[in-house]
């Protein structure tokens, strides 16, 4: 598609624009009509009124609810945790049985919520009760079509294991094209970007560097490294048009791809490039891991306890979407065979999203897309909350344009109803940012509006809804294999849900008006910095919250011979208002950018270490000090000495040294540019001197190219997050961290 097109297609509408406006100008219509007294409008939904006041017997709390209430829920809680403690891990038979309970407790709570619960009495409350109910359903939605595709997980870790031998005996060794697309990232993270390439433990390989800025200290850097270089005159079709333009100029069977900042480890085409040997393969994607902390997590001072964001997706969603034959080509760190892509036409550019759309139209094409759920390589996560923001906005951009273009997963030829059903589910899932807001929203309704959108009494909510919310709170971080717990989910998904869910009203009525954003990378800052941008609209509900809880107060003084459903109302508008007090308190403090005084990350490795003085002003100095390396990095690291030392700090300080990691046998010169004393041991920090090419490329290799080094870890479960939640609050990293770091925490161990 030509730049013409795009800004022809703007001012086109699409059948899923026309089908969002005329949802919306429908729904307004018949509420101005009801708000008129319209007399058939408000006739019928005075009818829906008395069905929703006698609902089916089936769909109102028991007389002794106390009795079934412990019945059900402490039976299905007992059942669930069972099931959880026999299996710790989901399998097919444990999965299958939570999956059943799940879609049990859904399907009644959802009959319950549109039977018994809406308040039609008015037009005012009526509007707010099926605008919830409408949000609702929207969430519920997409997580019955999750839990459906949950019935077909794959894990291709032991088949990995079988087809990796081929290749490690070089029975199996297709030429490899490995391209690094770049467009204006710092030489400092390409350089370890290309030498952990050129690190790749597989023989017929070829490195590409595509520099889509025609910088000369890149062609430069990529000289100095032995790296092909590549460019085009323009930029057209961003990273896609950079990509198709290079594939003709090379020539491997396999292409392999990683973005300017992802660093793979040794072994990532012997993990890989077996999978090839079935035709019918045409790309293997792996996970995105990231060796520093994101944004969320840093602001929060959780960057030790907090798993990446990204994790749901590839531990969880991705299996479920390879269960499906639906993986999601992410962009970076996947092998793809070039005759397949050719096929295809090469990388769709039609949306911002090349990577997503690319793997549809393989799929389409009835070639196999393959997920392996290993972390085979390494990148930079977004460094402030404005890139995290920007980087999240622009695929949501580029997701939603599978609406107005060929690539569309729902109408594309070739793809089978599961693989439909898959995809559809990754378009909807970027609509719950709407629900979300909506939910911040709905409570103030009631303080400053006097309207109920929920009318449900205390002996119900405890029959339905407790049932089903604990429940799925209780297996939410099982089924994704404690990749994130549902209260630290509702936080992330709440920091950017206005831009969100600003962007998904743009893309629909105008899909292509932004242009492709790179997310910056390599940046630093010294100081704490506020996103007033992203805050004020948190801000103003924070405010409007907070003083809502003061009016339902005023309310429960006042009213109380109101109606019982108003008063069961106000109790729950109390408990939602608080929720979401708390959780926009939390949300501003995670918009309180931390300090990173350093591009470069810093690697908890322990290393046995030595110290040399290169100077001969002091004969005592001529024996090495022995120690421990704690933290290593590419510009420096800190070494505890293994014995006190008095004369330690007299002999170092200012010193020029040699700093020798022994068993790797790296010898890097250097000077100490500080000294603490540690539970009586001197703790030294050095500042490497510029390094050599030889020595730059074995640091760089054991610091991002062991084979697997970068580990999973488990996230906090719901008492903990909630335990963190509110340390977090009460406790903020702004004002208990005040010492700036010089170090970033580390993230790599061994």
């Amino acid at each position: 598609m030509t730049s013409a097109q795009m800004r022809r297609n703007q001012f086109r509408p699409q059948l899923a624009t026309l089908l969002m406006v005329g949802v919306i100008v429908g729904s307004g219509l018949i509420a101005i009509a009801w708000f008129a007294g319209n007399g058939l409008v408000t006739t019928i939904f005075d009818q829906l009124n008395q069905l929703q006041q006698n609902p089916p017997a089936w769909a109102m709390s028991p007389m002794v609810v106390g009795q079934y209430f412990l019945f059900w829920a402490a039976s299905l809680m007992l059942l669930v945790w069972l099931i959880m403690a026999i299996s710790p891990q989901p399998v097919t038979w444990s999965r299958t049985i939570v999956v059943i309970i799940l879609a049990v407790l859904t399907v009644r709570y959802l009959l319950w919520r549109s039977l018994s619960t809406l308040n039609l009495s008015t037009p005012l409350d009526g509007v707010f009760s099926l605008v919830l109910f409408a949000l609702e359903l929207l969430i519920l939605t997409s997580g019955i079509i999750q839990l459906f595709l949950l019935l077909r997980v794959k894990d291709r870790r032991r088949a990995a294991d079988q087809l990796a031998e081929t290749v490690a005996t070089g029975a199996y060794t297709p030429t490899v094209d490995v391209m690094i697309p770049t467009y204006d990232e710092p030489a400092f993270i390409l350089r370890r970007t290309i030498i952990g390439c050129q690190a790749l433990a597989y023989e017929p390989k070829t490195i590409y560097l595509l520099d889509d800025t025609r910088r000369p200290e890149i062609q430069a850097l990529a000289a100095e490294l032995g790296c092909n270089y590549l460019t085009r005159p323009d930029n057209a079709h961003a990273k896609a048009g950079n990509l198709n333009h290079a594939i003709p100029q090379t020539h491997g069977e396999l292409l392999v791809l990683f973005d300017a900042d992802f660093v793979p480890t040794r072994n990532f085409l012997t993990r890989t490039v077996g999978f090839f040997q079935d035709p019918q393969v045409a790309l293997v994607q792996t996970p995105q891991s990231f060796y520093n902390p994101d944004p969320i997590a840093r602001n929060l001072g959780l960057e030790d306890v907090l798993t990446p964001e990204e994790e749901v997706f590839y531990r969880q969603i991705q299996r479920v979407r390879d269960g499906a034959g639906a993986v999601v080509c992410a962009g970076t760190s996947f092998v793809v065979r070039r005759s397949a892509l050719a096929s295809v036409g090469g990388f769709v550019t039609e949306a911002v999203s090349e990577d997503f759309f690319t793997g549809i139209q393989l799929a389409a094409k009835g070639y196999r897309l393959v997920y392996l759920n290993e972390k085979l390589s390494a990148g930079l996560a977004a460094e402030n909350i404005a890139s995290h923001a920007l980087q999240r906005v622009r695929w949501e951009q580029g997701t939603l344009q599978a609406f107005f273009i060929k690539s569309n997963p729902v109408t594309i030829p070739g793809l089978t109803p599961i693989q439909r059903l898959a995809y559809f589910e990754g378009l909807i899932h970027w609509f719950s940012s709407i629900a979300r807001v909506g939910f911040l929203l709905m409570p103030l309704a009631y303080a400053f509006l006097g309207v109920v959108p929920l009318q449900a009494t205390q002996s119900e909510l405890l029959y339905f809804f407790v049932p089903f919310y604990l429940v799925q709170l209780s297996v939410f971080s099982w089924l994704n294999y404690r990749s994130r717990s549902a209260l630290l989910s509702d936080v992330y998904s709440l920091v950017l849900a206005f831009p969100l869910a600003v962007t998904v009203f743009q893309v629909m009525v105008r899909p292509f008006s932004k242009g492709f954003k790179v997310t910056p990378k390599g940046t630093a800052s010294d100081r704490y910095h506020f996103n007033w941008a992203l805050a004020w609209p948190l801000v103003v509900v924070f405010v409007l919250t907070a003083l809502s809880l003061w009016v339902n107060l005023g309310h429960c003084l006042v009213t109380m011979a109101a109606p019982v459903y108003h008063i069961k109302g106000l109790g729950i508008a109390w408990v939602w208002s608080g929720y979401n007090l708390l959780m926009l308190g939390l949300a501003l403090l995670i918009l309180l950018d931390a300090p990173r005084p350093s591009p470069y990350e810093w690697f908890n490795l322990q290393r046995v270490a030595s110290i040399q003085l290169t100077t001969d002003s002091d004969p005592a100095a001529s024996e090495p000090l022995w120690g421990v390396t704690t933290m290593i990095s590419e510009v420096g690291a800190e070494v505890v000495l293994t014995k006190p030392q008095p004369m330690v700090e007299a002999m170092l300080r200012s010193q020029p040294i040699e700093f020798t990691l022994v068993d790797e046998q790296i010898a890097i010169a250097g000077t100490v540019s500080d000294i603490q004393t540690k539970n009586g041991f001197p703790t030294v920090t050095i500042q490497f001197a510029p390094l050599p090419l030889a020595q730059q490329r074995r640091l760089v290799e054991l610091l991002f190219c062991r084979p697997g080094q970068w580990q999973s870890r488990c996230a906090p479960n719901e008492l903990q997050s909630l335990w963190l939640i509110l340390k977090s609050l009460f406790q903020p990293r702004f004002l208990f961290d005040r010492q700036v770091q010089t170090k970033p925490i580390m993230v790599s161990k061994v």
